[in-house]
Formats: C-alpha cells, sequence, structure tokens
C-alpha cells in the first residue's frame, strides 16, 4: 500500500493497478467525499482489462488516509485537517506529479466522481499542462446556483431506512454506504465548514490553452447537480476553455453513482467507449 507524505505532514494513501499488457494510458481517480478509492473496484478492473493503469489515492481526511491521519477516531472521517481544502488539492497534485514522474511516456487521464469531479476541475485549471483527458461523474458547474446544498435524499425522504438512497437506484449500495467502516454520510457543509466550502466554486478557466477531450457523465436523478448543471459545465468548457471535444452522457432513472447503479456495466462500457478511441492500444 504505497503513500507518500504531504506539506502538512499527513501520510496519503493510495493504490496502483497495473495493466498487464502494454498500458494505453494512465487514469487518475478521485473519489467523492465521505468516501474512499476502494469503492471503485468494478471500475478499476475494467479499467485494468481495457489496458489502463489506474492510480487512486484515499483524500486528505478520507478512507485509510483519514483515519490515519485522525488516529483511528471513524467519527471524524471526512475532515480535511490542517490547510483545509487547498491542502487536499495540493495533495492529489503531488500524486499526478509521481503518476507524470513513474510514466513520463503515457497519457494521463484525470477521473473525478462528485468532489473529486470538483478537485479535477479545479486541477485541469491550474495544472492544463498535466493532464490529456477529463472524465467527469456526478459533477456541474461549480456555483452556488448549480449545485445543491440542500438535503440530497429529498425526493426519496418517505423511504424508510438508510437516507442515502440519492446515491443509487441499487437499494443495497446505500446500506453497504452505511455500513462501510471507512464512510460518513455527514453533510459536506458539516464537514467542511463554510470557509472551505466556498472554494469548492469555480468556473471552468478561460483559454485553457490546449484543447482535452472532456466526458461529463450523470444521471438523469442526480440530486447533487443534474443534467441542467452538466450541460451548463460542458457549455463552460466549450466557451470558456475553447475546448471542442466535449461530450455529456445522461443516464435515465440513475442517481448520482452511475458507476454504482443497476446499470452500471453499461456505464463502464459506455466510459471504455469515449477512452478507447482517443487512447489507442499500444504496440
Amino acid at each position: 500500500m504505497p503513500e507518500f507524505v504531504d506539506a502538512h505532514g499527513v501520510a496519503i494513501v493510495y493504490d496502483v493497478a497495473e495493466a498487464a499488457a502494454r498500458p494505453r494510458a494512465v487514469v487518475q481517480l478521485l473519489h467523492g467525499v465521505g468516501e474512499h478509492a476502494g469503492r471503485y473496484g468494478a471500475l478499476t478492473a475494467a479499467l485494468v482489462g481495457a489496458g489502463y493503469t489506474v492510480y487512486a489515492d484515499d483524500h486528505r481526511g478520507h478512507g485509510r488516509t483519514g483515519l490515519r491521519q485522525h488516529g483511528g477516531d471513524a467519527r471524524k472521517l471526512g475532515r480535511l485537517g490542517r490547510g483545509g481544502h487547498r491542502a487536499a488539492v495540493d495533495a492529489v497534485w503531488m500524486l499526478t506529479q509521481r503518476i507524470r514522474a513513474q510514466h513520463p511516456d503515457l497519457p494521463l487521464i484525470l477521473f473525478g466522481h462528485s468532489w473529486g469531479s470538483f478537485l479535477a476541475q479545479i486541477l485541469l485549471n491550474d495544472h492544463p499542462d498535466a493532464y490529456d483527458a477529463l472524465v467527469l461523474s456526478g459533477s456541474g458547474l461549480r456555483t452556488p446556483r448549480s449545485l445543491n446544498a440542500g438535503d440530497l435524499n429529498k425526493p426519496w425522504r418517505s423511504a424508510k431506512g438508510h437516507g442515502m438512497q440519492w446515491l443509487s437506484s441499487d437499494d443495497a449500495v446505500g446500506v453497504a454506504f452505511v455500513e462501510d467502516p471507512l464512510t460518513t454520510s455527514v453533510p459536506i457543509a458539516r464537514l467542511f465548514g463554510v470557509a472551505e466550502g466556498v472554494r469548492l466554486y469555480g468556473l471552468p478557466r478561460r483559454d485553457l490553452g490546449r484543447d482535452i477531450p472532456v466526458l461529463l457523465m450523470v444521471g438523469r436523478d442526480d440530486t447533487v447537480a443534474g443534467p441542467r448543471s452538466v450541460h451548463r459545465l460542458a457549455d463552460a468548457y466549450r466557451s470558456r476553455s475553447k475546448l471542442t471535444d466535449v461530450t455529456t452522457l445522461v443516464y435515465p432513472g440513475a442517481r448520482h453513482e452511475i458507476f454504482n447503479e443497476v446499470a452500471q456495466a453499461d456505464v463502464r462500457a459506455d466510459l471504455l467507449a469515449w477512452l478507447d478511441p482517443r487512447f489507442p492500444a499500444r504496440d
């Protein structure tokens, strides 16, 4: 289980899944708030099987990183600690630099889900030359009007049980999330606080300086942002960042975690169908 120490002395734990054959590219996977990289096993296996090497860390305050950071106190999972959100972004950037140093000749695809997609948007703004493609899941335009700061489970409030129905139409996903010792269901506003939460907001950088492909994937019933917000994000990447290869995929009946949905196999197939022609197999 590799790790590195960030600028504030926090040990960041990450996983590496190597492609069996010569890899097409590297995928850096960024998970969402309150969760960890271990929840992406099926996606990682599909990517590796298709020829992609995958790096995925447990972000600041999250998963194995967070448990060690907070002295084993699972009640503190999700809290970013010293340095706040900026430190969380910087730690992910440190992993990007490691990947680039270890695989200098391979394209690097940045994949982010939910909060991880916001981290990915920030990283692309700050370091546009570091990445060769951007894939965002459960994302949206990072403005107060385009993101839901309220009750994400509101449409399913009448449903009894765990209160995590907003994650997936497969009820087992919400049950597994609640039972996972490395997750927390504390809302992001409480975990980060107002001052750090504001750091989530921002727009795609104007005139990015290079034209990279972008894939935006969202469930039609996603309460974090949803299709309207994702279409606004796509428009911003085209108009502000001057990107020409921007694709949006909307999944009817799907909620926030499309890669944990009933039709997750189709979602993974769509991702690979988009990636493979842009990153051909290497001889």
